[in-house]
């Protein structure tokens, strides 16, 4: 398999699932601006919706959409832990962190990365964003990973959008919970290396 991958962007997540499972498989780095990949290939061509993640598999199709990724390579692997078992309700706990994060965290930072959207509309989504990590905060209480002790596809995610904060002046402080979390996951064996693969293991 081969993902499709920009530094720091939401693939980083299924980055980090691909490296917890250890299913063989390459990256090849996109440049978003220009929307050509590493070896030339138009993004576009690869994936309509001019995004990332794209996971091609060994038949050449493609697969998009990060948290649909997860999940498949999880089944894939056979690791109930990163997604729990089809039909229980742990996967749909995990399930739904993941919506959650799709929907209510991780396009709140859209307009934060667009230089036309103007000043107001930042403050706005800033704020919409620490009252949602405020809630996370709420629900980490007690608690090593989003749905228990067990490290999920969801906590991946989770890290991915929590260090785009700092980029984009997101205002974590005081929640403590998360911190720990956040400190907890970057000293996962698999995401140092996934760190280290993205050229980011000293920004993050």
């Amino acid at each position: 398999m081969k993902l499709y991958y920009s530094p720091g962007a939401c693939s980083q997540a299924v980055h980090i699932v691909l490296e917890e499972c250890g299913l063989p498989y390459r990256i090849e780095k996109v440049d978003l601006v220009s929307g050509a990949t590493e070896s030339g290939k138009a993004l576009a061509d690869i994936n309509p919706k001019k995004a990332v993640p794209v996971l091609e598999l060994d038949d050449g199709a493609h697969l998009t959409e990060g948290p649909v990724i997860a999940q498949f390579v999880a089944d894939s692997a056979g690791r109930l832990d990163l997604m729990p078992a089809g039909g229980s309700r742990q996967r749909y706990r995990v399930m739904e962190w993941q919506n959650f994060l799709t929907s209510e965290v991780h396009k709140a930072y859209t307009p934060l990365f667009k230089p036309q959207v103007d000043a107001a509309s930042k403050t706005f989504f800033r704020k919409t964003l620490r009252s949602r990590y405020a809630w996370i905060e709420d629900q980490l209480a007690g608690k090593t990973h989003l749905t228990g002790d067990a490290f999920t596809a969801a906590d991946a995610y989770l890290f991915v959008t929590a260090s785009w904060a700092p980029m984009v002046d997101v205002d974590l402080s005081g929640l403590a919970n998360l911190d720990a979390f956040v400190h907890r996951v970057r000293q996962r064996p698999a995401v140092r290396r996934v760190l280290a693969a993205e050229g980011l293991l000293g920004s993050q």
